[in-house]
């Protein structure tokens, strides 16, 4: 099967993109990974642009963007050089960017060549180096003489751990890439990744970063992502259990909860109303919008200054602090409410935990397991009990839809 050569640039083009939330927030450009189209983002629009502008664009031959946006001999840097076009043309000077695999390259690529440009960085199972070439040359012939179908074929073990890879979520990605795809942009973009190598220019990035890998990727596995986090100074490093290739896909409440501390420590609230902004969208991203609606719902004026209070100070500075990833902190969190018996808190964090993904039931065990030795077991017989209901509630739940 041979593929017919891709059709002759037309003139300069924007990438195709689409823009979510408040026209004057903070703006946030989202990149995709390689065969993905914008909707990879989809999972975390709802709790990104409800502080942020938030701009998702697809790669040349992927969703809207034409091919031929991507001359054959491109790299990453001409991916850059575009992203930077399509800022220009927003009216966007300055941006928080986030990208996964090919689209961190990009805002890595950005944070080094343009750091006047760039006010914060998350790289999502992304790489300095994505490998030997040999292997991208090798996908790109064979994706120009027989199209799509080999790699759509395989993609699914390379992005998803085998639970989740017949999930909706996972086929609805996998149908993108196998439907809306041009074959010649493609190989073109696995030839940019070859020849990617930005190993050692990663000293140079001075934007606050935060690199998240999850655990079980084979396509940049975690030692990648270390890499990454060694190299560039002061960066936050957040690995994702039960998490392949595209783990905002398969752990969407726990990419973007990272994502919203990081965004919010990077913003370097210094007033009132910054950090209770910054706080109440990290409270949303823990607890849940349910949870937090009732609980802003109930307030009357004389609980309205301790709502403030905790939005602004638990949630808004201490929550959103990069030394720890949430879910270390759900875990301490869990551990001091069984040690001081608050009964009601620990079932609301504990369903909050179970419901996002941040904490299985097998990591709740060992939570309560460990207080059980150092709080004492009366304490974590309590503990055992509310999160045996909880888990029965959450599995009836799931079995009524």
């Amino acid at each position: 099967m041979t593929i017919p050569n891709p059709p002759t640039a037309p003139a300069a083009r924007l990438l195709h993109h689409r823009v979510d939330g408040p026209p004057a927030a903070p703006p946030l450009i989202l990149g995709p990974s390689l065969g993905t189209a914008l909707s990879v983002w989809d999972a975390q629009i709802a709790g990104l642009a409800r502080d942020h502008r938030v701009v998702r664009w697809d790669l040349p031959g992927h969703g809207g963007t034409p091919a031929a946006l991507f001359p054959t001999g491109s790299g990453v840097a001409e991916l850059g050089r575009q992203v930077l076009r399509l800022a220009d043309a927003l009216g966007i000077e300055r941006f928080a960017y986030a990208g996964i695999s090919l689209g961190g390259a990009v805002g890595s690529w950005l944070a080094v060549h343009h750091p006047d440009r760039i006010t914060s960085l998350a790289l999502v199972c992304s790489s300095a180096r994505f490998g030997e070439p040999q292997a991208w040359h090798a996908r790109a012939a064979l994706v120009r003489t027989e199209g799509i179908g080999p790699v759509a074929d395989t993609a699914a073990s390379r992005w998803f751990t085998a639970d989740f890879a017949d999930s909706p979520a996972a086929r609805t990605v996998l149908t993108g890439l196998r439907e809306g795809v041009d074959p010649h942009a493609y190989a073109s973009l696995c030839d940019a990744l070859a020849a990617h190598d930005l190993r050692g220019e990663l000293v140079g990035i001075t934007a606050p970063t935060l690199v998240m890998a999850g655990r079980d990727d084979p396509a940049t596995p975690v030692a990648h992502a270390r890499e990454l986090a060694d190299a560039v100074r002061g960066s936050a490093l957040v690995e994702l259990p039960g998490a392949s290739h595209l783990a905002n896909v398969e752990r969407p409440a726990a990419v973007t909860a990272a994502l919203l501390s990081h965004l919010g420590a990077s913003a370097t609230a210094t007033d009132d109303a910054s950090r209770h902004t910054a706080g109440l969208a990290v409270r949303r991203s823990v607890l849940g919008d349910a949870h937090v609606d009732r609980a802003l719902a109930r307030t009357t004026p004389f609980t309205a200054v301790f709502q403030d209070f905790i939005t602004r100070y638990a949630w808004g500075e201490v929550w959103t602090r990069p030394g720890l990833d949430h879910r270390t902190r759900r875990c301490l969190t869990l551990t001091a409410l069984v040690a001081l018996g608050h009964h009601e808190e620990l079932a609301m964090h504990l369903r909050a935990a179970l419901v996002s993904g941040d904490l299985t039931p097998e990591d709740v065990q060992e939570v309560l397991l460990q207080a059980a030795v150092y709080c004492g077991v009366p304490a974590a017989n309590g503990a055992f009990a509310a999160a045996d209901r909880i888990l029965a509630e959450i599995t009836h739940a799931a079995e009524e839809k």
